[in-house]
């Protein structure tokens, strides 16, 4: 029986959305102008990386046709081979949002059916009523922030106040999140997770994506710094995801890095949640390798997003898109007759846009595997096409209103 090894690297998106303007995203394009940008010397870092965008095992598999057909323009610098060994095509998303979380349920093969509610940019940004809330269930003396804000810049502004006064750094962004940020030792942090647990409930009728709990540590002489013990509290998915069916049908399920956060635990499996792309993809790969028949990995790589998009670091990015292809045969090695491996997306965030958050773009797609079909699998009309080829793949039942390709 086959099995199936799902990776989304997080916001590696591939421009060409073409609801991108509705979001203020027209002509967003990470994977583009990170190219771009290497191949004319603004990718380079002294140390870290220089020269063109070196992705040759993922180009061989077809990313660059991916790209090039998502945005109508190829690759600066990335080599694009003849024929592709792999299957390759692009997809859009029908969710209304830009989000982790409605990407990966449609991803999964279930769409959000709901618009995601967002907290204006204003001060304060949460309501009133809401922030009251917040204080009567977590027992505070008041909380700081209330607004929009990168994270470390408001945890650099406000982690002096918020140790002297017990107050939580609460904020938001163009995304529906409510994030709190706390002192892992002065505030600790099981009381951060039950206070987001607790705002969890307060948020949902807001239709609020995400409480992100942002624990960090150091001191005001020191500087602070965030600690690799975020939690996302997310709102569950719609029934039926492709995680839903493979645990129904007694298949083992292994869930790792952000995945098990972002479907709020439920059909997730076994989970594990490393630290770092390196370490989440070592993961991936060990689990993988003893995955029984008939068996699903399904891992998120969040650095890219976190570390690198949402810090329009370039060449942060760069260096962690040709890390991951180095590693690629080690996937590949993994991988046994009748296996396939799905490469993909969420959504974007082009570290060379304006502000600081997640881009509205289409997702590159790469499906490969031993004795896998090469060639184009077209313009997916919505992310759930992904899910509902895993699950045809795996002889689960196909649900729609995705439609698989061959693989």
């Amino acid at each position: 029986m086959p099995r199936a090894l799902l990776i989304v690297l997080d916001s590696v998106g591939a421009g060409g959305a073409r609801d991108a303007a509705a979001f203020g995203d027209g002509g967003a394009d990470t994977l583009g102008h990170i190219a771009e940008a290497c191949a004319t010397g603004r990718g380079d870092q002294a140390g870290l990386r220089s020269g063109p965008l070196a992705l040759p095992r993922l180009a061989a598999l077809g990313l660059a046709h991916a790209a090039e057909l998502s945005s109508g323009r190829p690759l600066a610098g990335v080599e694009r081979p003849a024929a592709p060994r792999g299957q390759w095509g692009c997809a859009a998303e029908v969710s209304k949002g830009k989000d982790t979380p409605s990407g990966h349920w449609e991803i999964a093969g279930r769409a959000a059916p709901f618009a995601w509610g967002y907290f204006p940019d204003t001060w304060p940004s949460f309501p009133p009523e809401l922030t009251e809330a917040v204080i009567r269930a977590g027992g505070l003396p008041g909380i700081l922030g209330n607004r929009h804000a990168p994270g470390t810049a408001i945890i650099e502004e406000l982690g002096t106040e918020h140790m002297r006064t017990g107050k939580p750094i609460c904020y938001t962004s163009v995304d529906s999140v409510f994030q709190i940020a706390a002192h892992e030792e002065t505030f600790g942090l099981e009381r951060l997770y039950d206070l987001c647990r607790a705002v969890r409930l307060l948020v949902d009728p807001l239709k609020i994506g995400r409480v992100i709990a942002r624990p960090f540590v150091g001191t005001p002489q020191t500087g602070f710094t965030r600690t690799g013990n975020r939690k996302d509290f997310a709102m569950p998915p719609p029934d039926g995801t492709i995680l839903d069916r493979a645990m129904a049908a007694g298949r083992r399920v292994v869930s790792v890095g952000k995945i098990g956060d972002i479907f709020a635990h439920r059909s997730t499996g076994e989970e594990i949640k490393p630290h770092g792309n390196d370490a989440v993809l070592t993961a991936t790969i060990e689990a993988f390798r003893t995955l029984p028949d008939g068996g699903l990995v399904f891992s998120n790589l969040v650095d890219f997003d976190t570390l690198y998009g949402h810090r329009r670091d370039v060449a942060g990015y760069a260096a962690a898109l040709e890390a991951f292809d180095a590693r690629l045969p080690e996937i590949e090695a993994a991988l046994r007759p009748g296996d396939v491996a799905i490469v993909t997306a969420d959504h974007g965030n082009d570290p060379t846009w304006r502000g600081s958050d997640h881009t509205r773009e289409q997702i590159p797609v790469v499906a490969f595997g031993p004795g896998l079909a090469p060639g184009c699998i077209g313009r997916r009309e919505t992310f759930a096409d992904i899910g509902e080829t895993v699950a045809a793949h795996l002889g689960l039942p196909v649900l729609g209103p995705g439609k698989p390709w061959t693989a």
